[in-house]
């Protein structure tokens, strides 16, 4: 893959995209510090809203990791048909509350977007390169919108 027409999570000026980047996220009335603390506490929000809670003021975003995935037994049970919907959500909220990530949307032109995550395959490209890149997808779909606006 030609890294001149990607913007990858992890090369430079492209981080914006990243769960654990530092913008917070109001989500469903309540300010996360970041897509990712909301997006490990959406596992619960509906269905353990204390878990949900312990979630959201977890100090950094891998502790939110870890502990959403220490308790995965009580995620939401139809977790894996809302996860994407979800995501989509918190990653809308953090587009429209952060005007540096939307200039940054804007920027990425028509390159292709991908979370470089070579651990998982659904939500960035796997090991092989060739995962779902769920994550890179939403954020290419957002800013097809923006630019149809």
């Amino acid at each position: 893959m030609d890294k001149d027409n990607i913007a990858g999570f992890f090369l430079s000026g492209w981080y914006v995209f990243d769960n654990f980047a530092p913008f917070q996220v109001e989500w469903r009335g309540k300010l996360y510090p970041t897509a990712e603390h909301a997006y490990q506490a959406a596992h619960f929000i509906d269905t353990n809203p204390e878990l949900a809670e312990k979630v959201r003021l977890t100090t950094s975003p891998r502790e939110a990791s870890d502990f959403a995935n220490l308790n995965s037994k009580y995620d939401d049970p139809n977790w894996k048909q809302k996860r994407v919907v979800l995501m989509e959500e918190i990653v809308r909220c953090k587009l429209e509350q952060h005007k540096y990530v939307k200039q940054t949307l804007i920027e990425s032109d028509t390159r292709y977007i991908v979370e470089m995550n070579d651990n998982d395959a659904f939500w960035g490209w796997g090991s092989d390169w060739n995962g779902e890149n769920q994550l890179g997808q939403i954020w290419m779909k957002l800013r097809s919108e923006i630019m149809a606006s």
